[in-house]
């Protein structure tokens, strides 16, 4: 009598950040096993007495270098066929970086590690591209009753900066005057007693009231 393989259990982790206006990830490329040469998002299997939490944090660490990020679990990913080799039972995450950092020259685990825009990305493997898309629905909707962006900013801006942010998380543009209303309404951010010159007119500098996530409804 032969005893089934049980299911390894993985976590991927879908690293969001703003660059140039626009909404980017963290792709990887494969270096081995059925998927060599394609894209993914970075994670890792899970070991023994290491939590999840844990180890998608440590993943983030070791792909980024940054630490104290945005970080929130998403999904389970556990159909069978998603990879070839072998049955894996994935924990998705997604993570937010205030700017796109430099990233390792050489990985033993990836042959090439790259920031593209979210809204381009190729087709990934082990099935990722749905990763890729319930990720950002879930930071579309997340930005909404939150102030998580705070975590794509930093820790001065201007009102027209965290506009920008909101429109390359939603892809779309937004009624200036709407956003600025909304923004201090609901209490996100707070005016600050400074301005950033330039060679344009001088801009108003804002925090976020916390930069811990908050719900605003």
């Amino acid at each position: 009598m032969t005893t089934a393989r049980l299911p390894t259990v993985a976590v991927d982790v879908v690293i969001f950040t703003i660059d140039e206006d626009e909404l980017k990830t963290l792709l990887v490329q494969v270096k081995k096993g059925p998927f060599a040469g394609r894209w993914a998002f970075p994670g890792g299997l899970v070991p023994s007495g290491e939590s999840l939490d844990t180890t998608a944090r440590r993943e983030l660490r070791e792909k980024t270098g940054i630490h104290d990020v945005y970080l929130e679990q998403l999904y389970t990913f556990g159909e069978p066929n998603r990879d070839p080799s072998a049955h894996v039972v994935s924990v998705a995450y997604f993570a937010l970086v205030s700017r796109p950092v430099r990233l390792p020259a050489d990985d033993p685990k990836y042959a090439r590690v790259e920031w593209r825009p979210v809204r381009k990305l190729p087709r990934l493997a082990y099935g990722h591209n749905a990763l890729a898309e319930y990720a950002l629905t879930r930071l579309q909707a997340k930005i909404g009753y939150s102030n998580i962006a705070y975590s794509l900013l930093p820790a001065e801006f201007s009102l027209a900066e965290l506009q920008a942010v909101y429109e390359a998380i939603l892809g779309r543009r937004l009624d200036r005057r709407n956003f600025r209303k909304r923004v201090l309404q609901l209490g996100l951010v707070r005016a600050l007693s400074k301005q950033r010159r330039g060679p344009h007119r001088p801009a108003a500098l804002y925090a976020f009231a916390r930069r811990t996530p908050v719900l605003t409804e």
